[in-house]
């Protein structure tokens, strides 16, 4: 999405991306985007309050419309793991769950309202199809049943809970007394764990299948906008620090920092010399040597982690996407083994 109503695909072609095609629907600033793998459809929603699915004939892209009956901006969307429903935010305080209805044509939607008070600003499914995990600008994360009994089966119980009637509460973090707008929730694989970030930079995971409180992790780095769970026990959030990092919680649910993840350009790092904090003391008020690129491969906020070869069991590669127009795909698996190289020197 280059920042305006449209939405450009690109192909890989050897070592260039070539771009192949532009969608151009909406009719204002496109705020979210998902591509359903299985079904080859995507969808895309923005601050013209419409979202619009997208599916491939004789090679190209046409859009069905989709029935939001929302009075404000759509800030994010996100398919469900069986591509038979979508979940849309927006500021108009609630959650759409959109349905194809085959005899109109279009997706219609049910509303999730209560007990909303702000924009939604993420959105994640569990495994099961049916419960959504919300992150808003209420300072709160909530766990809703989704269950649209038109399209699927009833839902068997979960650690979250067994009576899944739409729009049901079955948890509810944050909000009391501190924490800040929550930008970013992640179910695990198993959909037994549900981690979140927040603008008071803080990494939170909790556990439904033990009774234990939520695990929080007040960090020491600017507030981090995007989270994602690449394995049962290790998370990669990222944000204004530019930089993905590695967060684990192991079994008993505990949360430990374990690196920045952009390991290539810290290695030539190098210590200035003596003349040279003096030489910008005097030219810059400043000891550092404070250059305007910065140190990471990116170079503005990251705004999305998303995975790009595996799945949150077993993720091989993952890609950032940030302000700066970059996308970056990280090969985690080398990663890693460079980190357990770090460790062991």
């Amino acid at each position: 999405i280059p920042n305006n109503h449209e939405v450009h695909i690109y192909k890989k072609s050897g070592n260039q991306w070539v771009k192949t095609h532009e969608l151009k629907e909406h009719n204002g600033h496109i705020t979210g985007i998902d591509w359903a793998p299985k079904s080859d459809r995507i969808v895309t929603c923005g601050a013209d309050r419409n979202a619009y699915v997208w599916s491939q004939k004789e090679g190209v892209w046409k859009p069905t419309l989709v029935i939001l009956r929302i009075n404000r901006a759509a800030t994010f969307v996100k398919w469900s793991p069986l591509e038979n429903k979508f979940a849309v935010g927006s500021g108009a305080r609630l959650i759409s769950v959109c349905y194809f209805e085959s005899e109109n044509d279009w997706w219609v939607s049910k509303h999730i309202k209560k007990p909303v008070r702000s924009t939604i600003l993420s959105l994640d499914w569990h495994p099961n199809n049916v419960l959504l995990a919300a992150g808003s600008c209420d300072f709160k994360c909530r766990v809703f049943s989704a269950y649209i009994k038109e399209v699927e089966e009833k839902p068997g119980p979960t650690p979250w809970g067994s009576k899944m009637p739409f729009g049901a509460v079955l948890a509810e973090f944050g909000g009391a007394g501190g924490g800040g707008w929550v930008h970013s929730v992640s179910f695990s694989a198993s959909g037994n764990r549900l981690a979140w970030v927040s603008h008071d930079s803080t990494v939170t995971v909790v556990d439904s299948s033990k009774t234990a409180s939520p695990s929080q992790l007040k960090t020491e780095f600017l507030p981090l906008l995007s989270v994602i769970f690449i394995s049962e026990n290790s998370l990669v959030a990222a944000g204004h620090d530019c930089c993905p990092m590695l967060f684990r919680c192991d079994d008993g649910g505990a949360l430990t920092f374990v690196t920045k993840l952009d390991l290539p350009k810290q290695s030539i790092q190098r210590n200035i010399s003596a003349m040279e904090r003096f030489r910008n003391m005097d030219k810059r008020a400043t000891t550092e040597d404070r250059n305007t690129a910065l140190d990471t491969l990116h170079q503005n906020s990251i705004t999305q982690v998303s995975i790009y070869e595996g799945d949150k069991r077993d993720c091989r590669k993952f890609c950032t996407t940030g302000i700066d127009g970059a996308m970056t795909i990280w090969d985690f698996k080398s990663l890693e083994a460079s980190i357990q190289g770090l460790r062991i020197m």
